[in-house]
């Protein structure tokens, strides 16, 4: 728990060991359980790190996290830790929470890649057995919600990783994504990190299988499905494109990307659309009027309202309880 809470807050040996006046070595080894720590210790980290000092003895795992993230090829490794430590956190809490409120376990679908033959196929039996209407998907989190995956939004304090799945108690998925991402990204981050849950998770994929591919295949499919987007897909152009953008709630390189896939548009043609991105300066950052409004989450906020209500506790005590300081509290888990 030292090492999570030094990690989250971005620090290495080095910085926790200055601002503590020891040498390096000693912030090693107390981490690594050389040597027992004691109780003035225990309360300096907490201070230090802005911890109560409940945080450095919770029970349970740190877990390696489940599956890929959803980022850009080359990320810092330290900002990776703190990504993951803070992600550990939530997982944490919410295991604290579930197992206070004794919430009823879930039953993830298992869609094996090798029995339904291709990724995209896994994301038509999704659509089937959760009766997803035709079309667009209005709201991607409402629905995750109704299906009680828990989603977490925390800042990465980069913009070059957007988001992570892992499990609470081996049984509750968690997907989480980052604070800053629009609407658009947000919506395929959430079913990329999906389509990981229900194909990669159970079914052992053998290690020479491209899993971030098959996710963004499944992902794709979901939210742009085949039979509905191949006509809207014809044709294409910047301003019908932003057009689609609107409807079908994706980034207008998504929309490129899926007429590519689908063999609607051939490689010059591809190739023609991203130089016009290009030229318009808009690769990067579509353009405003067209962005899509994040999805808010409600599932962690209403299960903590709850808890708090039931128990009548006020928020600094909902703090405590998760072993937090209520202004971390608050930025973790209000909208």
């Amino acid at each position: 728990m030292i090492t999570i809470a030094r990690e989250s807050r971005g620090m290495v040996h080095l910085d926790l060991a200055e601002k503590l006046n020891v040498t390096k070595p000693t912030a090693w080894r107390w981490e690594n359980d050389v040597f027992g720590i004691s109780e003035d210790v225990i309360e300096k980290l907490a201070k230090t790190l802005h911890y109560p000092e409940s945080f450095f003895y919770q029970k349970g795992e740190v877990l390696p996290l489940s599956l890929s993230y959803r980022k850009r090829n080359v990320v810092a490794a330290k900002l990776i830790s703190q990504i993951e430590a803070n992600i550990n956190i939530s997982r944490l809490n919410i295991e604290q929470l579930l197992d206070a409120i004794r919430y009823e376990d879930i039953k993830l679908p298992i869609l094996d890649v090798n029995k339904y033959g291709t990724p995209q196929e896994c994301a038509k039996q999704l659509r089937k057995l959760w009766k997803l209407d035709k079309g667009a998907i209005n709201n991607l989190s409402e629905v995750l919600e109704k299906h009680h995956i828990l989603l977490v939004s925390l800042d990465f304090n980069t913009e070059r990783v957007d988001g992570r799945c892992t499990m609470a108690l081996d049984k509750f998925p968690i997907i989480v994504t980052n604070k800053s991402l629009l609407g658009d990204r947000q919506r395929f981050t959430l079913a990329y990190e999906l389509g990981h849950l229900v194909m990669h998770l159970y079914t052992s994929p053998a290690y020479d299988r491209d899993l971030s591919h098959e996710a963004n295949l499944f992902a794709a499919e979901l939210l742009m499905p085949e039979k509905e987007i191949y006509k809207d897909l014809e044709d294409l152009s910047l301003p019908k494109l932003g057009e689609l953008k609107r409807k079908w709630k994706v980034s207008m390189q998504s929309l490129v990307y899926r007429a590519s896939d689908l063999e609607i548009l051939t490689d010059n043609q591809k190739r023609y659309l991203i130089q016009q991105f290009n030229q318009q300066n808009i690769r990067r950052r579509e353009p405003k009027e067209l962005d899509i409004q994040a999805e808010q989450y409600k599932l962690v906020r209403d299960l903590l309202t709850h808890y708090r209500t039931k128990q009548k506790i006020s928020i600094a005590k909902m703090a405590s309880f998760l072993h937090l300081e209520q202004e971390d509290f608050l930025s973790r888990y209000s909208n």
